[in-house]
């Protein structure tokens, strides 16, 4: 009779409390991994967009660095054109730069067929092609979802567009080096230069170029992984070094 009875109980099942409180904590450790889930991709998205738009926005500024450095070259001037060198209705700063880069050049020119350089190129700037790169302008476009960072090229082909992810971009000039602050509470730039800025482009032999990415939430707050809005300054500064090199 006993043997009977313990028989019976070892092939009895799981009893109606317990498999609620299985399924609860099935359900309770589902919920867990699922929200660290789409926390790790939320961040992961981040992340890589940040990447991104920091890497784009690096690449910018290194060529706006590199051909703004150059303005002024064999030009009588610091070669920023005053007209073209504002702030828009948006807060963006705009900059034009010209310099006669090719002043020298007797070597082949691909895009000329003579295969050198002529001498309206050499002595100007103002011959198609042969002149690209000479006088240039970079500024950012609302294109509506996201502002580009646009590179027009007078004599070279036309627009170009360098960075796809940015917030804002502004431009500092100053008659000497500057040091500031890049912790604003204003905006996404600069702030406290140590030297006056300018109002005048063309009297600058110090450009500082002020880039900010925005990086927009990802997920709703309270939500899992939750990221907030952030901005990131990037800045680059600039020595006009050909400004009155006649006088060096």
């Amino acid at each position: 009779m006993n043997e009977q009875n313990s028989s019976t109980r070892r092939q009895a099942g799981f009893s109606l409390i317990e498999l609620i409180i299985a399924m609860a904590i099935t359900i309770a450790i589902t919920a867990i991994a699922g929200r660290l889930l789409a926390q790790s991709l939320n961040i992961r998205t981040r992340a890589n967009e940040k990447v991104d738009a920091l890497a784009d926005a690096q690449r910018s500024l290194n060529i706006m660095s590199r051909e703004i450095a150059e303005a002024g070259f064999n030009l009588t001037d610091n070669g920023i054109v005053a007209a073209d060198s504002v702030t828009d209705a948006n807060g963006n700063s705009t900059i034009r730069v010209r310099s006669n880069l090719n002043k020298f050049n007797t070597t082949g020119n691909p895009w000329y067929a003579g295969g050198g350089v002529s001498s309206g190129a050499q002595n100007g700037i103002s011959l198609a092609n042969e002149d690209a790169g000479e006088d240039v302008k970079y500024f950012v476009y609302d294109a509506g979802n996201t502002n580009l960072l646009a590179r027009y090229d007078v004599y070279g082909g036309g627009s170009t567009v360098l960075a796809n992810r940015l917030d804002s971009l502004h431009i500092h000039y100053f008659d000497q080096k500057a040091t500031y602050s890049t912790n604003s509470v204003s905006g996404c730039d600069i702030s406290s230069p140590s030297v006056t800025e300018l109002s005048n482009p063309t009297l600058a032999k110090y450009v500082v170029i002020a880039v900010c990415v925005a990086q927009p939430a990802v997920g709703a707050p309270g939500g899992p992984g939750y990221q907030p809005a952030t901005n990131v300054l990037l800045v680059s500064d600039v020595a006009l070094r050909n400004s009155n090199l006649l006088i060096y």
